[in-house]
């Protein structure tokens, strides 16, 4: 039994990571910033801390007689999130810097960095429906003002510390995850579980519109977080030290995912489009290609299917629960 350290296992990503690998009959170390009882998923039988990662004493403190390391710590959260709060996402470039350095000194013998794929060039993203961003498209640089930056900066982090260090690292780019135990309210969500909500409270109290961020014809591909988790292990499991796109080629527009969710809910809306929010690039989708090629991995969910799963627990979450984002306790 080998034992993972998973940073940020109090978010959504995070937690279902943390979930497989005690599935797997590891030993898992959990770390993050938020208070316990805020975590998405939480479990019992770990050492779970609750610190801050940006400093590095924290970083020694967590990774000491660590074999792995998963990193999925950040301040991040939807376009309304990361356009509004630039430098706090930035200094997520603190968390990473010093796990890498606490890694060294701690003898970590594989590290794995979560990126996204905000770091793609903005030049090639003005248009709707645009073919998939592939790996090579993040240069020359211009990614997402300071989220961008930051995991850009991150990635070139985890390059020279294998090149200089000889830390193996893995890094992959993440396309809009999404599905069941994730937020949707409170600011940080992203659009599958924010129209979720809308279309389920328009419901509930008979009410005939939502308001949708832009005009409803930026596109993007949206990835089941049961997809993401497989890949993830894929990749860090591999002998290759590729960056990796982890995302969907199902590339949709806003206006037809809300028309996926209307016929799941069988329930129609009017769109009451808000020009003036944050609504980030006109177009973006994954090229898989390398992924595909390299670790043989593909989507098994349509987005139909993802969203069919994430709408239901929503729903329940709403109307029996009515605890959104409360941590589930395993």
């Amino acid at each position: 039994m080998s034992k993972f350290l998973v940073a940020g296992a109090g978010g959504f990503i995070g937690g279902h990571i943390v979930n497989a690998l005690l599935n797997n009959g590891q030993e898992v170390i959990c770390a993050d910033i938020k208070p316990l009882e805020f975590w998405f998923q939480f479990f019992d039988n770990n050492k779970n801390y609750s610190l801050d990662l940006k400093e590095f004493e924290n970083c020694l403190k967590v990774t000491e007689g660590v074999d792995y390391v998963y990193n999925m710590a950040c301040n991040m959260g939807g376009m309304g999130f990361i356009e509004n709060n630039k430098a706090e996402c930035m200094l997520s470039v603190l968390i990473n810097t010093n796990l890498l350095r606490a890694c060294k000194l701690n003898n970590v013998k594989k590290y794995f960095f979560s990126s996204s794929a905000c770091v793609y060039n903005s030049s090639k993203q003005n248009k709707a429906f645009i073919p998939g961003l592939k790996e090579d498209d993040a240069y020359p640089a211009d990614p997402e003002d300071g989220y961008g930056w930051e995991k850009l900066f991150s990635e070139r982090m985890c390059r020279h510390f294998s090149e200089d260090f000889r830390l193996p690292t893995r890094v992959v780019r993440y396309h809009n995850i999404y599905g069941p135990l994730g937020t949707y309210d409170g600011g940080r969500e992203k659009a599958p579980a924010a129209l979720c909500r809308k279309i389920i409270k328009a419901k509930l109290n008979n009410i005939n519109n939502i308001e949708v961020w832009g005009d409803g014809n930026q596109t993007r591909s949206f990835l089941f977080i049961e997809d993401c988790i497989e890949a993830t292990q894929l990749v860090f499991n591999s002998s290759r030290e590729y960056v990796f796109n982890v995302g969907s080629e199902e590339q949709v527009s806003i206006n037809q995912l809300i028309e996926i969710i209307e016929e799941i809910a069988n329930y129609k809306v009017e769109k009451k489009y808000l020009l003036q929010k944050p609504k980030g690039v006109r177009g973006r989708s994954s090229d898989n290609k390398l992924i595909k090629s390299i670790v043989g991995w593909s989507p098994k969910y349509s987005l139909k299917k993802g969203i069919q799963k994430t709408y239901d627990w929503i729903y329940k979450d709403i109307t029996q629960n009515n605890n959104n984002n409360k941590f589930t306790k395993k």
